[in-house]
């Protein structure tokens, strides 16, 4: 499974998704992360760059880009949510504390 999760330089689940400075994209096999890469997206800085519809084309590509399954955030605004719904996306919001620990509770969620 590859789960998706916004991070802090620190390690910790960022705030925002679609302002996210950088995001993580992690291969989950057996509930354990077995390959963690993290990417500058800038997201924060492109949000209000451009319409609505070009950002979300943004993440979309970035999702499909990686094969992203599942995104882990500690919120998301309702456009978002149902862009990634029709992209067939699972979406887990509410999340906090450590990346990695967070990533491990949501794969096994969706086990």
């Amino acid at each position: 499974m590859i789960v998706c999760v916004p991070v802090t330089p620190d390690g910790l689940v960022g705030g925002g998704w679609g302002r996210a400075p950088r995001v993580a994209v992690a291969k989950v096999e057996a509930g354990r992360i077995t390959a963690w890469d993290e990417y500058p997206v800038g997201w924060d800085v492109l949000h209000d760059v451009g319409t609505e519809g070009g950002h979300h084309a943004r993440i979309a590509t970035f999702i499909k880009d990686h094969a992203v399954e599942v995104v882990v955030a500690g919120h998301m605004g309702p456009p978002m949510v149902q862009m990634l719904g029709r992209m067939r996306v699972i979406v887990r919001v509410g999340a906090g504390g450590d990346a990695r620990t967070a990533v491990e509770a949501a794969a096994r969620l969706d086990a």
